[in-house]
């Protein structure tokens, strides 16, 4: 066995001079990893870690899936309706209880594409094989945990990218535990959705669907990345959310433009134009 170099410094006198946080080694010193100025290290850091890690497991291509991590599978939002249903015929009076009934409508509403997502996540990693593509989320729950279920279902590798956020987000159980990884940066997180990108869909979401689906937009448009397929899925929900159209009208995008993406309305039509795109065969 091989003796660590460092092994003399590790157990070094408890004198003040070693004791002092000077005399720490450098990559062992939190506090001084820490500062404000060492930003940059801490960027190459999260840049490099996943980088060598997917190397390793042999991912080159994958499919990014975004969505709210807010929508829950069809049974779940069922319930919650059922529940609220109650609560308002108890106490119809209540207004608190009919808005969080009108909320958890829309909930069951949109539960349909947890349904899609998975079936989605389980498509495409049924039909690759070989880590030849393979599923990419932000690895929460709702849209993100279902469509790693969906491969986790087929028994195949999936990932994660988690993110420190104020609020806990824990990475979800379906993960491929060795592709699960955390961030502190989101521009980082962000590079690393798209270095290896096949394809991305976006379903229904917010801020964070929203932001993910703009960069990807304008780094398409702008030929910083190549072009593959960009799908949004749930024509309905798009088109009451973003005006594209109005965009083109006040000649802030190009009309070319609006064919940068398509909308989807089921896990089979947005697999087939993946997989048109990566070459692999359709359903």
């Amino acid at each position: 066995m091989s003796q660590d170099p460092h092994a003399n410094t590790l157990s070094a006198e408890d004198t003040p001079q070693c004791t002092s946080p000077s005399y720490q080694l450098a990559f062992l010193d939190n506090d001084f990893l820490l500062r404000d100025e060492l930003r940059p290290v801490r960027l190459q850091l999260e840049l490099i870690k996943p980088e060598l890690l997917l190397r390793e497991n042999n991912i080159t291509s994958t499919v990014v899936i975004f969505g709210s991590a807010r929508l829950k599978e069809p049974e779940q939002a069922r319930k919650e309706v059922e529940r609220l249903e109650a609560c308002c015929s108890e106490c119809p009076e209540n207004e608190e209880y009919q808005r969080l009934l009108r909320k958890a409508e829309n909930g069951l509403k949109y539960s349909r594409y947890y349904d899609e997502s998975r079936k989605l996540g389980r498509l495409i990693s049924q039909n690759t094989g070989d880590n030849s593509l393979v599923v990419i989320t932000g690895g929460g729950g709702g849209i993100m945990g279902a469509a790693n279920r969906g491969a986790h279902d087929v028994g195949a590798k999936n990932i994660g990218l988690n993110i420190v956020l104020p609020f806990e987000q824990h990475p979800n159980p379906y993960i491929t535990p060795e592709l699960s990884f955390q961030f502190h940066y989101f521009a980082t997180r962000k590079m690393h959705f798209l270095l290896r990108a096949k394809g991305m869909v976006a379903f229904p979401g917010g801020f964070g669907t929203l932001d993910e689906l703009f960069e990807t937009l304008t780094l398409v448009q702008t030929r910083k990345i190549r072009p593959f397929p960009i799908l949004l899925f749930g024509r309905e929900f798009w088109k009451r959310v973003i005006n594209f159209e109005a965009l083109v009208e006040a000649g802030t995008i190009g009309e070319k433009d609006l064919d940068l993406f398509h909308y989807v309305e089921t896990a089979e039509q947005a697999w087939e134009m993946l997989s048109h795109a990566c070459g692999h065969d359709g359903v």
